[in-house]
């Protein structure tokens, strides 16, 4: 497909009032959704499983038409032209890509050349990327034969390798390990600075709060929130994220006075205090830890997942070792 002439800003993504039913109506997997991203941008689409953001993507990709509303990327309407649309975008499922009878570089190198890569050039970007990644030992490792980390970072780059205007990242860094989880960050990071449009959709808020430039928040079918992660957190401006880490088996402990808001997952006890109380909170920390019932504590800022957990209710998943 030959696109037309132009500038990298020409290429802005404009979703408008996107909704998607199922059952005649009876099921409202998106309601009314506007996002808008710029070329350049890494943009976070977080909720919890099942608030409607693979249903979005879907349609995006032309997999599945709205309801109703309208979804344009540049030039070219993605619901009346479905095909463009898949020209246009990379995508990276939260499944794993079907590489089992290839090796890793060829799996790559064939993706890149279908996105209209020449051969040579897609080479080189798959060589820089693969190093990038530190995934050299695996580059001539049948699909099948790797391991689902491995497989996921391989996924990534025929994604990248030779990138549409928009790419879309579904979760993808699960089951990636610590150190590379930051290298495809790092990468994620600069396709944006290379004028993509890179959409992040996950419900780690962690890695969400740390890689976008903004993000949504959506909840039931919904976008309930959206800004830079530091507008999202003003409204917790004054509060502090108190953090005990409980020993194993004990109660949650008497709560002070000065807790506004608690929550335990696990040993993990959560606690939101005025800035005003962080001497006082302090030194009951100490106590709880001195008894016994904990065995350590943390005071630090209010996080993007505070405002997660109010706004949707869900604690977000975070992997081991983020």
């Amino acid at each position: 497909m030959e696109l037309p002439a132009t500038d990298s800003g020409g290429w802005t993504f404009r979703a408008e009032t996107v909704t998607k039913t199922y059952d005649n109506g009876a099921t409202l997997a998106n309601d009314a959704l506007t996002i808008e991203v710029a070329p350049g941008e890494v943009y976070g689409l977080l909720g919890p499983n099942g608030a409607g953001k693979t249903t979005f993507v879907k349609q995006v990709i032309g997999l599945l038409k709205p309801t109703s509303g309208s979804i344009r990327l540049g030039p070219y309407d993605l619901v009346a032209d479905p095909d463009v649309a898949r020209q246009l975008c990379s995508y990276l499922p939260q499944a794993q890509m079907p590489i089992d009878g290839f090796k890793s570089r060829e799996a790559i190198d064939i993706a890149g050349q279908i996105r209209g890569g020449p051969a040579a050039a897609v080479r080189s970007r798959r060589d820089e990327l693969i190093d990038a990644l530190q995934i050299g030992e695996w580059r001539d490792t049948l699909g099948a034969r790797l391991s689902g980390g491995v497989r996921r970072l391989v996924g990534f780059v025929m994604v990248s390798v030779w990138p549409g205007k928009v790419v879309i990242l579904d979760e993808p860094t699960n089951d990636v390990d610590p150190l590379r989880r930051r290298l495809m960050w790092e990468q994620i990071r600069r396709l944006g600075e290379e004028g993509t449009a890179v959409f992040l959709v996950t419900h780690n808020v962690l890695e969400a709060e740390k890689s976008v430039d903004r993000l949504a928040i959506i909840s039931e079918g919904r976008l309930i929130a959206e800004g830079t992660p530091s507008s999202l957190k003003a409204s917790d401006r004054g509060k502090l994220r108190l953090q005990l880490m409980l020993a194993p088996g004990r109660p949650t402990p008497e709560l002070p006075g000065l807790v506004r808001d608690h929550r335990r997952v696990g040993n993990n006890l959560v606690m939101m205090i005025d800035e005003a109380d962080a001497g006082a909170g302090i030194a009951w920390s100490q106590q709880v830890v001195g008894s016994g019932a904990a065995e350590e504590y943390a005071l630090g800022a209010a996080t993007l997942e505070d405002v997660y957990i109010r706004l949707t209710g869900h604690t977000s998943e975070q992997p081991d070792g983020s």
